[in-house]
């Protein structure tokens, strides 16, 4: 099994995404990249403590790649706006990739340059490629997010249309 962490937008987003890929065994929401310790999601929402809103996963390998992982990733939010995501604005909701390893570093910095090169977004992908820092778990009521709250506005409005998108162009990688 293999971790990696994302952050592209809110993290509901991101979590109801990667829940339908099939290999990706855990998913936590949480924070990574600020420098407040054990932050809470009112400190986060407040872009003062420098964390994004991240979802750490667990996958197997032999089931989706890392290459996989990269391409829903770009595929499932706007990678060329900094520090946004829709509605969402501030350094909390950066599109980034949190590397746990020398060899994520390079195909996701070798992805984007790519990306880039086809301008494949119109804009240039602005996806921040880091270290990964201290992980922190987000709240009990923020894991599991869309599954149990898909009736609120946000959910039927922001995180649903990702799903559907995840379903209609990634349908042959669905649990």
């Amino acid at each position: 099994m293999k971790e990696v962490v994302f952050g592209a937008g809110c993290f509901w987003c991101v979590e109801a995404v990667f829940q339908q890929i099939k290999g990706v065994e855990k998913i936590e929401s949480g924070y990574m990249g600020g420098k407040t310790k054990n932050p809470t999601y009112r400190e986060v929402c407040s872009g003062l403590t420098g964390h994004a809103e991240v979802v750490r996963m667990t996958y197997d390998p032999a089931v989706v790649s890392f290459k996989d992982m990269l391409e829903i990733f770009w595929k499932t939010h706007d990678p060329t706006t900094l520090n946004r995501q829709g509605a969402d604005t501030g350094t909390q909701y950066r599109s980034v990739i949190f590397y746990l390893d020398e060899e994520q570093k390079k195909q996701a910095t070798e992805y984007k340059a790519r990306l880039n090169e086809e301008n494949a977004f119109g804009n240039p992908v602005v996806t921040e490629i880091s270290p990964a820092s201290e992980f922190y778990v987000a709240e009990d009521n923020h894991q599991n997010y869309y599954n149990d709250n898909g009736s609120q506005p946000y959910c039927a409005f922001v995180v649903k249309p990702k799903v559907d998108k995840v379903k209609k162009v990634f349908a042959e990688r669905l649990k």
